[in-house]
């Protein structure tokens, strides 16, 4: 058994003079939050411009689409009134079903937002109708459709442009001056 002597030889232990200081949970969270908080700004700068530019991605697709049901059209709107050739309007593939037949005024072949001219950012409009007389009527042999961005850098950056070839094009620029074929 140790005496007093082998207690002599110990350091006391030495407790603070005040009571025990906790740091609360809620002031480690807000440090936590502190530094998060800049790289999560860092993500979302880099987030932001991402998602407008595939934003801006799928209108140019969805016009370029929208062109090719227009084209598809013109070619049903052909067949089903050959003498008129094709549609020199949007309005006349267009039409409300619920107003009657189908007729060369409104065929009923485009849905009614696309007939409108206005889809998914885009502006579409068709142009150059190339008539051609025939027994004493005229015939619509050619058409341009186009498609231009609503607001040039925002809801697109191209303009695109469609004919009864079936060819598709595209302007840089946002226009309707179509020299660059489609990759």
């Amino acid at each position: 058994m140790p005496g007093p002597s082998a207690q002599q030889g110990r350091i006391p232990a030495t407790r603070p003079a005040g009571p025990a200081r906790r740091v609360p949970i809620f002031v480690w969270v807000l440090l936590g939050v502190l530094i998060a908080l800049p790289a999560f700004l860092f993500i979302l700068m880099l987030a932001v411009p991402t998602s407008h530019s595939m934003k801006k991605r799928a209108d140019e697709t969805s016009a370029i689409r929208s062109i090719q049901a227009i084209q598809q059209a013109e070619m049903q709107y052909e067949f089903t009134y050959p003498a008129n050739g094709f549609a020199c309007s949007l309005a006349a593939l267009g039409g409300d079903p619920s107003a009657g037949a189908p007729s060369p005024s409104a065929a009923q072949l485009l849905p009614g937002d696309l007939a409108s001219g206005e889809r998914s950012g885009y502006i579409f409009t068709i142009t150059n109708c190339a008539k051609s007389a025939l027994s004493g009527s005229e015939r619509v042999d050619g058409y341009t459709v186009t498609a231009i961005p609503a607001t040039v850098g925002k809801t697109g950056d191209r303009g695109f442009c469609g004919d009864q070839f079936g060819d598709i094009k595209f302007d840089p620029a946002g226009g309707t001056d179509c020299t660059q074929p489609r990759p």
